[in-house]
């Protein structure tokens, strides 16, 4: 039988909500692999709202599930409506609505919060031993919530291709284990059922971070 994958999205867009191609990226690799995929995203204001032609907070307001819809073709569901029992995995693409939207990663890092519902989830799909995949910056929020786990952001070493190479040291900082790997490549932690992967954490080709998220895909249907 098919899969079925819940995805969790943070709203539209890299600096306020989901990173659109990383997204767009999962569902593609999921629907050649067969599986059904639901899209979710929590019911709540954006943290705030950025023109992301001049990259700039603007004084808008909008909402993370209204704004997720534009990706999920407007077959979306709230977050908090997600029975875990339903589904054989979890997947968040990243994007800044990670760390705004979903956490307040953006504004605390290693101290932030997790939101609810979005906790809730990832314990729940943890606890009951069903792969979660995550890439670009929202491993952080398993490193958050799971403690001593396994994940990769990409590189621990901030160079002109891994610019945003420092969460890797919140990440060590929190109690998990960084592992380094290339923008192609995954980690698997066995243990916890952790599918992490860099996506745009690194400044790489849109193909090489495409390719990069068909390997996260594949071995999440794997674990499943």
């Amino acid at each position: 039988m098919a899969k079925k994958v819940a995805l969790v999205l943070a709203g539209c867009g890299v600096y306020d909500g989901s990173e659109v191609h990383e997204s767009s990226a999962v569902f593609v690799h999921l629907s050649r692999a067969g599986a059904q995929v639901v899209f979710f995203a929590p019911n709540i204001d954006q943290m705030h709202v950025v023109d992301h032609v001049k990259g700039q907070p603007t004084e808008e307001k909008r909402n993370v599930l209204t704004e997720s819809a534009r990706i999920a073709r407007g077959n979306i569901k709230d977050l908090k409506d997600l029975e875990i029992s339903e589904y054989d995995a979890l997947i968040i693409p990243g994007g800044f609505g990670v760390a705004k939207n979903l956490s307040t990663w953006a504004v605390k890092g290693k101290d932030c919060t997790v939101l609810q519902a979005m906790e809730v989830t990832i314990r729940g799909f943890h606890a009951a031993k069903k792969p979660i995949g995550l890439c670009c910056i929202s491993p952080v929020l398993a490193a958050k919530i799971l403690p001593g786990c396994e994940l990769t952001v990409g590189c621990d070493t901030e160079c002109e291709k891994w610019p945003h190479a420092g969460t890797a040291d919140a990440i060590k900082q929190l109690g998990c284990k960084h592992v380094n790997k290339q923008v192609s490549e995954v980690h698997v932690d066995a243990k916890n059922k952790l599918v992490t992967t860099s996506a745009f954490m690194c400044n790489s080709p849109i193909h090489e971070i495409y390719d990069g998220i068909g390997e996260m895909v594949k071995d999440v249907l794997k674990l499943a």
